[in-house]
């Protein structure tokens, strides 16, 4: 992958590199005379993101593309991860030649607020004490997401973009984007993504963190400070989770019934299905990237999303007479952001006077296919990209 190119201008806003972030990043700092005002009513500073970009800026900074992580991304999303070392959690989309096309398009992607990459969030250093902000890190919701991204933006001379795409949590900023940020968004891609988390989905998120919070190195959200690390609370959190990105035949498809190196039951509770293994394996590999705090903070941030509720009640007021063009895309086996929450985005647009088009997926991988090998996908973020971008001037008609 090629390392963005930038203007001299670009280079004159000075992100600067971290000692908490990933060598291959940048980090864009903010101090106490710009802070981050957030929705719990506090204003947070100083702080800072980590990002990454790919491609080149052009003269008119007309052709950027902002990429919005899932709950368990970065800014690694074309690049490979500094502890996994497994490639960019969606090359599949976005490199030369891909459908984000970063021979075309300048792409940028920074770790959330609240994350564990660079990123301010409870991992980080409280300036005040010294000491990780743990619990006492304010709590964040997707909006204070995307206007810390803003804030970036306007760090790097970024008035418009181009696009913002991203599935799951990713979806829920682009559309808060679309919603508090219209005249900033050309195009918006919401993939997998609702306008508000259902009840069902907050339910998973609270078993998730209290197996967390039930570990005893949790330490009441103290374990940086105590040298503990609630990894077992964390693993169990991303098992139960994991499941809900799959589909039933996803599962079958891939383990079915089958043992895990033995043709009979042990008659224990060892992993003698193929299916635990691969549960553990999640679990087990997830502590090694992933904060703890930062999972209850960003689970938290997904359940308090409610667009409809931030404009009266009424779903198509945020997206009155927007000058954003829509695509939006979900799965016929995505059972955690089902079709029909897809369709109430669609709906809402077109009750808001909005231009959408709108594609279901069929296809057995459930909700995590918006990050696997899907080619219909593929060709309709291409087709949607290229017919704006003759619309914005940036493909020749």
């Amino acid at each position: 992958m090629v390392e963005a190119k930038v203007s001299a201008r670009l280079d004159a806003s000075s992100p600067v590199r971290e000692a908490d972030a990933p060598r291959d990043s940048l980090v864009a700092r903010f101090g106490p005379d710009k802070p981050l005002r957030l929705d719990a009513g506090v204003d947070l500073a100083p702080f800072q993101i980590a990002f990454k970009t790919y491609g080149t800026l052009n003269a008119a900074r007309s052709n950027a593309v902002l990429i919005c992580h899932a709950l368990t991304g970065d800014q690694h999303v074309a690049s490979v991860h500094p502890v996994t070392g497994k490639p960019g959690w969606w090359e599949t989309l976005v490199g030369p030649g891909r459908p984000i096309d970063t021979e075309r398009y300048f792409v940028i992607c920074s770790n959330v607020i609240g994350g564990c990459l660079g990123t301010t969030g409870p991992s980080s250093t409280n300036a005040q004490t010294g000491l990780p902000w743990g619990l006492e890190f304010p709590v964040i919701t997707i909006r204070d997401m995307v206007r810390a991204q803003a804030m970036l933006l306007d760090h790097l001379g970024i008035e418009s973009l181009f696009a913002v795409a991203g599935g799951s949590m990713g979806g829920m900023q682009v559309l808060e984007w679309a919603a508090s940020f219209p005249q900033r968004v050309f195009a918006a891609l919401p993939i997998a993504c609702s306008t508000r988390h259902s009840a069902q989905n907050i339910a998973f998120h609270e078993v998730g963190r209290q197996a967390v919070m039930a570990d005893p190195e949790w330490s009441g959200g103290r374990y940086l400070t105590e040298g503990t690390n609630p990894r077992r609370g964390l693993a169990v959190a991303r098992m139960g989770a994991h499941i809900t990105y799959l589909s039933d035949a996803a599962l079958h498809r891939k383990f079915g019934r089958k043992f895990q190196d033995r043709s009979n039951p042990t008659f224990s509770f060892d992993a003698d299905f193929e299916v635990e293994s691969y549960l553990r394996h999640q679990g087990s590999s997830f502590v090694e990237r992933f904060d703890a705090n930062s999972y209850l903070y960003l689970t938290r941030a997904m359940d308090y999303f409610d667009i409809a509720a931030d404009h009266q009640g009424v779903l198509a007021n945020a997206f009155k007479n927007t000058p954003t063009r829509f695509c939006v895309v979900s799965f016929t086996s995505d059972w955690l952001f089902p079709t029909s929450e897809s369709r109430a985005i669609v709906h809402a647009l077109n009750a808001a006077g909005g231009r959408v088009s709108f594609a279901e997926i069929k296809t057995d991988k459930g909700h995590d296919a918006f990050l696997l090998d899907e080619p219909e996908l593929f060709a309709i973020v291409r087709g949607f990209l290229d017919s704006a971008g003759k619309a914005r001037g940036l493909v020749r008609a």
